[in-house]
């Protein structure tokens, strides 16, 4: 059984989400729009958080020739406004570690942007979201948090890998915010392989029912295979010791 994973809470000398988007300049970025992109020789990948200044670096060195936007898709009706701008956004729950890597560049050059304000929110191991009384989790706010992306274009965020629900394939939602505007709504899938081996791990394996697969799923027909991250192992060759996802998110200025 996957024990939970204690967070370490860092919210408290930090500012909320609410000032950071109120001061955030915008990194001269535009209110044309968003999406998520795909750059050949993308980095980023790391093994552990000891090595968060390799990925850094890593991710700095990523370029591509061209960039390819996708679309928007719905939030979904489980959005919180929330001031956590945390990391670590685990709050306890149990799940197969995933530490999420979302790189944030110009769509027409894929140059990183720094201070730019990442949101994410997504289900538990069992299917369910925080912070909602049809979920039975009224005041709770486990796995939802805001990071604020570095010089390298990078936001950082330990979390658990998402359990399904009926009519929807697995998936994490997030928002771009630039400037105090929510500039990008999208999400972001998981390679169906991978999600069947999680799958027949604890606590994932106490769930009966059939998952959707992603080419069932409409809204991921809508965002496409660039809403895929990209997954490796952490720290060994056996998936227990949890996975990196990377993707990288572009915002058209033009």
């Amino acid at each position: 059984m996957l024990a939970a994973i204690p967070i370490k809470e860092t919210t408290m000398y930090e500012p909320t989400r609410r000032r950071l988007l109120r001061d955030l300049t915008g990194a001269g970025v535009g209110a044309a729009g968003v999406g998520l992109i795909g750059c050949e020789g993308q980095g980023g990948d790391d093994a552990a958080d000891a090595a968060d200044a390799a990925d850094a670096a890593d991710a700095a060195d990523a370029a591509a020739p061209s960039c390819t936007l996708s679309p928007e898709v719905t939030e979904g009706p489980y959005y919180l406004d929330l001031d956590k701008v945390r990391r670590n956004v685990t709050e306890g729950k149990a799940g197969l570690r995933l530490d999420l890597r979302i790189k944030v560049v110009n769509a027409s050059t894929c140059k990183p942007l720094g201070d730019v304000a990442v949101e994410i929110w997504h289900a538990d191991a069992g299917g369910t979201y925080s912070g909602f009384s049809q979920e039975g989790t009224a005041g709770k706010t486990y796995l939802r948090g805001t990071q604020v992306t570095d010089e390298n274009g990078l936001a950082r965020f330990r979390t658990v890998y998402p359990g399904w629900y009926p009519g929807r394939a697995i998936h994490i939602h997030m928002k771009v915010h630039v400037d105090g505007h929510t500039l990008h709504t999208g999400q972001l899938f998981f390679n169906e392989s991978v999600s069947d081996r999680v799958g027949r791990l604890s606590p994932y394996n106490r769930r009966s029912g059939t998952r959707m697969r992603n080419r069932e799923d409409g809204i991921y027909r809508q965002a496409g295979s660039g809403a895929l991250l990209r997954l490796t192992r952490r720290k060994s060759s056996t998936i227990r010791a949890g996975l990196t996802g990377t993707i990288t998110v572009g915002v058209d200025s033009s």
